[in-house]
């Protein structure tokens, strides 16, 4: 994560590690002896905080604030431990929403405490909605994920208890059975397993990426054959007996010329005219062009290639 703190006054970045001066103008000296607690008396500090205009004397108030208030966002980051995300980055974030309470605060609606830990712990748990997630799940997904999740928990409450239906846990949580399918897949979805992670029931160390299917090179063969089918059936008689002589019974150009007391070059300009105008005809009802110049070789590979 970056190491600066985002705000709303992005032009008047805050450092978290400044030092507590008990002789600030914005702070008194009484507030020294609280720099380490959870929640210091702050009432006057941001009653002058709201009185100040943009500028210097108001940034130092600010990060004052921001400082003496930072172990109690260290304290809503920890009751996030374990779920994925390191210490620090929480606490991180948990700053970030710190500093967004110390800026959005009114010192006439209520205690600072009241509107910062909602703020922070709203700022930790979008971290993880919106970061944390190794599939992108939509949010109404996440959010019966949380259900399901709670659901869960409160009916295995007590020890010995069976893992509930999804039956039950819909009556519990008054959602469909389909919906609690979704959040129970998406329970799932939270984290990926690797593609080379060994299957636990395989005997012959198969892994993951070995049950995962491949392209079907013969899938464009059909596209090709149906492509070509209607060119096929346009061709005169002689031209399509020509063509299945050559491809389908593998009939060299002599054999061929033989059988129907044509010349050999003949047949060659036959094959090579029949499979362009097949060709042109699958590729968009172009014209269909003369007769290629190269004879036997150059017929033989486009009727390999497109005719076959």
């Amino acid at each position: 994560m970056p190491s600066d703190l985002s705000t709303n006054r992005p032009d008047k970045p805050v450092s978290t590690e400044t030092a507590v001066r008990p002789d600030s103008p914005a702070l008194p000296a009484a507030h020294a002896k609280h720099s380490h607690d959870d929640a210091p008396d702050a009432a006057a500090a941001f009653a002058r905080l709201a009185e100040l205009e943009d500028g210097p004397e108001r940034d130092a108030v600010r990060d004052e604030l921001v400082t003496v208030w930072l172990p109690m966002a260290h304290r809503i980051a920890g009751r996030f431990r374990d779920r994925g995300e390191s210490v620090e980055d929480l606490r991180q974030v948990a700053a970030m929403g710190l500093v967004k309470a110390v800026d959005r605060y009114d010192p006439s609606r209520g205690a600072f405490e009241s509107y910062a830990v909602p703020t922070i712990t709203g700022e930790v748990k979008r971290h993880f909605r919106d970061r944390m997630w190794a599939l992108r799940v939509p949010r109404r997904v996440q959010e019966l994920r949380n259900k399901v999740r709670v659901a869960r928990r409160d009916l295995t409450l007590n020890p010995g208890s069976p893992e509930p239906t999804v039956a039950e846990i819909a009556a519990h949580t008054g959602l469909t059975e389909d919906e609690v399918g979704a959040g129970m897949e998406a329970m799932e979805s939270f984290s990926t397993l690797s593609l080379d992670a060994e299957l636990a029931s395989a005997e012959d160390n198969y892994s993951l990426a070995d049950t995962l299917g491949d392209v079907d090179s013969s899938y464009e063969l059909v596209v090709d054959r149906e492509a070509a089918r209607e060119g096929l059936r346009r061709l005169p008689e002689r031209e399509r007996a020509i063509l299945y002589m050559r491809f389908f019974e593998d009939m060299t150009q002599t054999r061929i010329a033989d059988v129907l007391g044509i010349s050999q070059m003949h047949v060659s300009r036959l094959i090579s005219r029949s499979c362009a105008r097949v060709r042109d005809e699958a590729m968009g009802g172009q014209e269909p062009r003369a007769g290629h110049p190269d004879g036997d070789a150059q017929a033989d590979t486009d009727g390999r290639t497109r005719a076959a």
